[in-house]
């Protein structure tokens, strides 16, 4: 008998770019799901793999393909293909656009399609909010930020909902980029957000500073002599924009998942893996260990901390599991038959 034949009617949930944002996840939701998420991965309830890397060779740019299994509450396995694509923006497309498919993980039934462009920004925003909520001291008030795509404007907007900052400074290579930025900041926070002329005036003196710049080739550009004693630095941008030394004046170094430490050849702190700066020995925790109240975080005012995100499949499966929650709910998105 053919097994096909006697198989149940099997369904996805599709939801494509406006179910998504017709969703309208808030601030709160957002974090709440990768706050979770951190957690569930700490207790060892996870498995991730290390990204993989397509290269068309025709462009500059890349895809990243993320895998994962999340335990706990969530339950689903996923697979993210999300592309990197530097001109993007002289066609009129973001630099990022994704799609996510999530499945049971224990019978490896699909589940769902999701459009995860707006996923990736949300996520990789909410990663770096809650790294900076156990990272940061707690009385950060400045904020400097290097970086004007997608995942910059969640980044910025999380983190002030958590930290509510007196201080706001962006930067990006093109003025009309870096300018529009900080206005749409400024509009949606309700507060003066400065775009600065270099990188210098951005970070400088910050307590916190986020580098995701887009460079093409590797270039320090983000001078440790910049970086003030006590701050939260992170670095997360495709290709290294860091100084070597950035590693000596670390006291604690942290991941969102140590395993991706030196997987590819993309990666913010890879060449400080490369060169020794950075290995095993240096590591201090994965996120959601301390998330999770198996290692600590900051402990003292002065501690100088490096944290590298390199985006993981669990957040995106967090985030897109709310997101079909919350859709069900609303009765939003596309339940269509595939089998």
């Amino acid at each position: 008998m053919d097994e096909y034949a006697a198989m149940p009617p099997l369904y996805v949930t599709y939801m494509n770019r406006f179910d998504v944002e017709a969703v309208a996840m808030t601030d709160d939701e957002i974090l709440d799901a990768i706050e979770r998420q951190l957690a569930i991965q700490g207790r060892g309830e996870a498995v991730i793999e290390p990204r993989m890397h397509l290269e068309p060779g025709v462009a500059r740019g890349h895809f990243n393909v993320l895998r994962g299994s999340l335990g706990g509450a969530i339950d689903s396995a996923g697979v993210k293909v999300v592309s990197d694509f530097y001109d993007n923006y002289l066609h009129k497309l973001p630099s990022e656009l994704a799609l996510l498919l999530l499945f049971d993980r224990f019978k490896g039934v699909p589940k769902a399609i999701l459009d995860a462009s707006a996923i990736t920004d949300m996520r990789t925003g909410a990663v770096s909010a809650i790294g900076a909520k156990y990272l940061a001291r707690k009385g950060s008030r400045i904020l400097g930020h290097v970086g004007a795509r997608g995942t910059a404007y969640w980044n910025v907007r999380l983190m002030d909902r958590l930290f509510g900052f007196d201080e706001i400074r962006v930067h990006s290579r093109r003025k009309e980029s870096r300018d529009a930025f900080a206005a749409r900041l400024s509009a949606d926070l309700g507060k003066r957000v400065v775009a600065t002329e270099d990188w210098r005036s951005c970070v400088e003196g910050a307590d916190i500073v986020v580098e995701a710049s887009r460079l093409v080739t590797p270039e320090p550009l983000l001078r440790t002599e910049w970086i003030k004693r006590g701050a939260l630095v992170m670095p997360y941008g495709t290709v290294s924009a860091v100084e070597l030394s950035l590693a000596d004046i670390a006291d604690k170094f942290l991941m969102d998942d140590f395993g991706q430490a030196r997987s590819g050849r993309f990666g913010a702190l890879k060449p400080l893996f490369d060169a020794g700066k950075l290995d095993e020995s240096r590591f201090h925790a994965e996120l959601g260990q301390v998330v999770a109240e198996l290692k600590p975080g900051r402990e003292r005012d002065d501690e100088t901390i490096l944290f590298w995100h390199r985006g993981l499949s669990l957040s995106d499966i967090a985030l897109g599991h709310a997101m079909l929650e919350k859709a069900a709910r609303l009765g939003i998105g596309q339940r269509l038959r595939f089998a």
